[in-house]
């Protein structure tokens, strides 16, 4: 089976890349500015703002199942058009789609924890647009897997261990709040987790987060911690006293979803031991 990872040069995008192809599977993936370094010959320059490029690579890869992990942050165009307009073409074509979502659809300020029914309540650009990307998708598609992940952590290449880093070496200012809530992921099992549901008939909505239920300092002590920094270099602060948007206690109820996959979704606390020390390569 050809399957195409849209987003195959980002962080989650790498992974599922990675994956797909040690196991076997035709892989082919998608880049914006500059394509990975795995899959020689395989990739494929895809702007989803731009319907003749998506029908073009489409067209040439023929692909059975698109998992689509592309970002473009709180661009509209990218993170919610681009998502619907994937999604028509791949209804045409008759080819199962897989859409990464993400948990930044709810505010926070409402029901704790967040299950697969709640409906998105979102506080920030890159929400409002990711919750019209999954509603975009299933009214399309409605066979369609919707995944919304919270963090997603890994070998210290995620944006969070970066931030982290950062502050703890003075290159950066900002805090780490105490407030916002998650419940963080790991790159690898995220990544596990989304090939499974696209492999089985699972359409609607899913949560993929882990267990642990952590604050952003929480988590960047527990990166801290795992890289020899020395949590007490990391600020502390509150959302509620920042003038930055975003939401608060957000955790994700993955629990329905756990209970049909083999893969585990490992808590924060589990896999930011030694065991998950950063990769050099």
């Amino acid at each position: 089976m050809t399957i195409l990872i849209v987003g195959g040069s980002g962080f989650l995008g790498t992974e599922l890349v990675r994956q797909a192809n040690a196991a076997g599977w035709a892989t082919a993936a998608t880049y914006t500015t500059e394509r990975g370094s795995a899959l020689p010959g395989a990739w494929h320059h895809l702007d989803l703002r731009v319907p003749e490029s998506l029908a073009a690579v489409l067209a040439e890869v023929s692909p059975r199942l698109v998992v689509n992990a592309s970002s473009g942050s709180a661009d509209w165009a990218v993170t919610a058009r681009g998502p619907i307009r994937l999604a028509m073409a791949v209804a045409r074509a008759g080819v199962r789609l897989v859409h990464v979502s993400s948990d930044a659809v709810f505010s926070g300020r409402s029901r704790v924890p967040y299950d697969e029914t709640c409906l998105p309540d979102p506080v920030t650009p890159y929400g409002a647009a990711k919750a019209a990307a999954e509603t975009g998708v299933l009214a399309v598609c409605p066979r369609a897997t919707v995944a919304r992940a919270s963090l997603i952590i890994g070998h210290g290449r995620s944006e969070h261990e970066a931030f982290v880093h950062d502050l703890a070496a003075g290159r950066r200012d900002g805090v780490l709040f105490t407030d916002d809530i998650r419940c963080p992921v790991h790159v690898t099992d995220l990544a596990a987790a989304l090939l499974e549901l696209a492999s089985t008939d699972a359409p609607g909505m899913h949560h993929l987060a882990g267990p642990d239920a952590l604050s952003r300092h929480e988590l960047g002590t527990l990166i801290a911690r795992r890289d020899g920094l020395g949590p007490s270099r990391l600020p502390a602060g509150l959302r509620a006293d920042s003038p930055q948007p975003g939401a608060l206690d957000v955790r994700l109820d993955s629990r329905a979803t756990r209970r049909r996959l083999r893969t585990t979704l490992r808590g924060a606390r589990d896999f930011l031991r030694e065991g998950d020390a950063p990769r050099m390569t």
